[in-house]
């Protein structure tokens, strides 16, 4: 497996979605804003997201992959086998809860947002708006399965590439906005669900060539389909902690008037990169990392371990201080337009501010989690992300009634990097992994291009202020050439000192 070019690929199509995601959103913040509609559709669209990405961004992987790369060693009869049995009982156990959860949504909206209890035209639209929205788990949850079968074959083209159905879809809902008035969050909220069932089926296209569908509820689960949900629940807790902290972070703003909206906005613009620094990587190395380990190939082991570090830092780094520098001038180049008033502007920079110190603990929390996954050990990252998130939860009650929903950000940061921090101090007590004796070298290089490309970033915003005022209408397309011209120095800098070398691309791992 060549880990530039894989993860290239992946990205490529992240990247696409999140594009198309970021203009969902604009059109999104422009006809609905920050204010009650927008608080009811943004707990509807998260609610099923967050189990989206619960599943689809690591967690599923990381509990199938190895197990089913096993069974591939032994023949694709059994593979297909112990595929079948998997799907056989997720179809079952994901018709149950749905079923379970329509019964009791009301119930359900009320411990997810208690603070719309306090407001009964809010709660029954979030009511009706998620149970429109919740079906999108059972098809996108059954995706995950055949992304996860293509991923084990080293594919991971068209799994990256499914989300955009869902943002097409929900951007063609946009469209039409003009003409729907209040009733639009109900037909974004039915365009969830039939993208999630367009998704299922776009990605059965792909897996047929792989994984054979059997339909049979007579199921026989043997040890190996026991071991498998042994480390499934473990493995989504730790997988998506960062996601579970942002959906624990919604219940705590749920009290605090279009909070919800403020953390949404803020949430989408940094899991752009979120998405291929830590996600795609993580995605891209485990089934390689899975065999390396098998066959006890040590050294192939810590070079493909280091070098995924070392490229989750290249990327998240420079994102990172990017938004801390610009948090006001991005959401406000982004967002600030239509019903998305100064006010709306303001706290949501002030939110990817706080996330912005973060960064790059999310990505490698989810890194770190990659190389026990691979060796099949989901409990201790379960452990360390649980931990993780009664830490979060304390730190965001604790100070939530003084300072208001921008604890929520610090909270997640806060104990986002406790949790990267342990998990590192494990694995190399564990002597599952080691620096390599160039990997200070070159984080010390990326660094320096960092600090180059920042002042360069700082520079620009200050040369075009006047041109990135929340007045001025063109204000996107300055923040986009500063970007712009940000990446091509960083990169160009990175070339000439060697932080990222042009060759790396050609190299196996």
């Amino acid at each position: 497996m060549n880990l530039i070019k894989s993860t290239s690929t992946f990205s490529l199509f992240v990247l696409l979605s999140r594009v198309l995601g970021y203009i969902r959103d604009f059109f999104i913040a422009i006809y609905l804003g920050s204010g009650p509609l927008a608080d009811a559709f943004f707990v509807a669209f998260r609610i099923p997201n967050t189990f989206r990405r619960l599943f689809s961004e690591g967690a599923f992987n990381a509990a199938f992959v190895p197990s089913y790369s096993s069974e591939l060693l032994k023949g694709k009869r059994n593979a297909n086998s112990f595929a079948n049995t998997i799907f056989n009982l997720l179809l079952l156990g994901l018709f149950l809860t749905i079923l379970i959860i329509e019964i009791f949504m009301p119930a359900f909206i009320k411990i997810i947002a208690p603070g719309f209890s306090n407001e009964p035209e809010k709660l029954n639209v979030a009511i009706d708006l998620t149970r429109i929205t919740f079906p999108f788990l059972f098809f996108i949850s059954l995706a995950s399965f055949f992304s996860a079968i293509l991923n084990s074959h080293n594919k991971f083209a068209a799994a990256a590439g499914a989300p955009i159905i869902l943002n097409i879809l929900l951007i063609v809902c946009l469209l039409y906005a003009g003409n729907l008035d209040d009733h639009l969050v109900y037909y974004l909220s039915y365009a969830v669900t039939l993208a999630g069932a367009l998704q299922f089926f776009f990605l059965l296209i792909f897996v047929k060539k792989y994984f054979l569908i059997k339909i049979n509820l007579n199921l026989t689960i043997n040890r190996k389909v026991k071991d498998f949900f042994s480390k499934l629940l473990p493995s989504i807790f730790s997988s998506g902690v960062t996601q579970i902290n942002i959906l624990v972070g919604t219940i705590i703003a749920s009290f605090q008037a279009s909070a919800v909206s403020y953390l949404y906005y803020a949430d989408r613009i940094y899991q752009i990169n979120l998405a291929i620094a830590g996600i795609a990587i993580g995605t891209v190395i485990l089934p390689n990392l899975s065999r390396h380990i098998k066959s006890s190939n040590y050294i192939k082991t810590i070079e493909l371990q280091n070098k995924a570090l070392e490229l989750s830092l290249f990327l998240s780094l420079p994102a990172s201080f990017a938004l801390m520098v610009g948090s006001q001038e991005i959401t406000s180049a982004l967002f600030g337009y239509g019903s998305f008033d100064q006010v709306s502007v303001n706290n949501s920079a002030k939110a990817l501010f706080y996330f912005s110190f973060g960064l790059p603990a999310f990505s490698l929390i989810k890194i770190f989690s990659t190389f026990l996954f691979a060796r099949n050990d989901t409990k201790t990252p379960f452990v360390y992300s649980l931990i993780s998130v009664i830490l979060n939860i304390l730190i965001s009650l604790s100070f939530f009634s003084k300072v208001g929903f921008i604890i929520i950000p610090i909270a997640t940061t806060i104990s986002s990097w406790f949790n990267g921090i342990i998990l590192l101090i494990f694995v190399i007590n564990k002597n599952f992994f080691r620096f390599s004796s160039k990997f200070l070298i070159q984080v010390t290089k990326i660094i320096i291009a960092n600090i180059i490309a920042i002042l360069i970033f700082y520079f620009l915003l200050n040369f075009l202020a006047s041109s990135l005022n929340y007045i001025n209408n063109y204000k996107f397309i300055f923040i986009s050439f500063i970007v712009l011209l940000t990446f091509v120095s960083y990169i160009g800098v990175s070339i000439i000192i060697k932080a990222f070398k042009i060759s790396d691309i050609n190299l196996k791992y």
